[in-house]
């Protein structure tokens, strides 16, 4: 029997422990209480695994009160409680780059993958890379209605604990010289896909009471207001695609939080990836993070309770400020016409 703890992507400590037996072994759920008559295991259903999950559950507050709570708390949650965890990742984009690097990643802490991308050989290689927990490759595109309605599919069939939304393209090139048919792709792949997907997994996420979404976007999501002076990068609808998804996970993380979801945006700048090769844009010259630093930073990110999380941001009140004149602005409108507005 090996044990092991750990921090799942929900920010909760996980005891796992494995058993290695040549038959299913039942997972065991666990009531945690002061008193040791009450620490009675008792069958929840059989799994192959063999893996018994410990964990404890974590307060939603606001990016500051996480972070200052998470700097606080002490070492030991008041109230622990156990429960079983499925551990089903659902990754799209995993064929390489942060999609990958996410899998290989929860694949090594023990989750399941359903690992989704358009290049075959690419997942069948991630495959055979994690022997150690079930992958499922997934061959679809979701620049188009089909490749999106059959991941759907699985989202919604699958007992999901974390979703991640990372499949992207770039199409960078001025908004009046962008092919529609590309405009199409880019709106499916950073806005259908992530809205639908998640659609279709958060329900059950909702009835379980626990699940965990991320949605890759990016920094240039910030980046509408730049000059061509400061930004000579003609990217009006990819910006647009990032900032949506930024929006979507604050409006979700609210809306989800009461059911015990946590929900994420995932915003690095520029990565060590393929993604810029395939525009035909060369930026070995340029400073550039890991994929796997963009994990680690969403990870953490995770554990202290942070909605938009930027992994090159040194300052985190930076982005707060970001948030809170936005709310500002929101706060402000009246139903009047406003003074410069109106006629002289």
């Amino acid at each position: 029997m090996h044990v092991h703890a750990r921090l799942t992507p929900m920010g909760r400590l996980t005891l796992v422990m494995r058993i290695e037996s040549a038959r299913p072994v039942a997972h065991v759920a666990v009531e945690m209480s002061t008193d040791a008559a009450d620490r009675v295991p008792r069958q929840a259903g059989a799994h192959e695994t063999g893996a018994y999950s410990l964990r404890l559950h974590t307060s939603e507050k606001t990016n500051q009160e996480r972070r200052t709570e998470h700097e606080q708390r002490p070492e030991q949650h008041p109230e622990p409680r156990a429960t079983v965890m499925t551990g089903l990742a659902l990754i799209t984009g995993a064929s390489s780059g942060i999609g990958r690097a996410f899998a290989r990643r929860l694949g090594a802490e023990g989750y399941d993958l359903v690992v989704v991308g358009r290049r075959r050989d690419r997942l069948e290689e991630l495959t055979a890379a994690l022997p150690d927990v079930e992958v499922r490759p997934l061959v679809a595109d979701l620049g188009t209605d089909a490749g999106v309605g059959a991941v759907a599919e699985v989202c919604a069939a699958r007992d999901l604990t974390v979703l991640v939304n990372n499949a992207g393209v770039a199409h960078y090139m001025p908004f009046v010289e962008l092919p529609a048919d590309k405009a199409n792709e880019l709106l499916h792949v950073k806005v259908v896909a992530p809205t639908m997907l998640t659609r279709a997994a958060a329900p059950g996420m909702v009835t379980r009471g626990e699940g965990t979404i991320i949605n890759v976007s990016g920094m240039l999501a910030f980046s509408g207001p730049a000059s061509l002076e400061e930004l000579p990068l003609r990217r009006a609808v990819y910006t647009a695609t990032l900032a949506h998804i930024v929006a979507l996970s604050q409006a979700l993380h609210e809306e989800l939080a009461p059911h015990g979801l946590q929900v994420q945006a995932l915003c690095p700048g520029v990565v060590a990836t393929e993604f810029h090769e395939r525009q035909g844009l060369d930026l070995r010259s340029v400073a550039r993070m890991s994929a796997d630093d963009v994990v680690t930073a969403s990870l953490r990110g995770l554990e202290l309770g942070e909605v938009v999380c930027a992994p090159g941001v040194v300052r985190p009140d930076l982005l707060d400020a970001v948030s809170q004149a936005d709310l500002a602005a929101f706060r402000a409108q009246t139903h009047q016409l406003a003074e410069r507005y109106q006629p002289n």
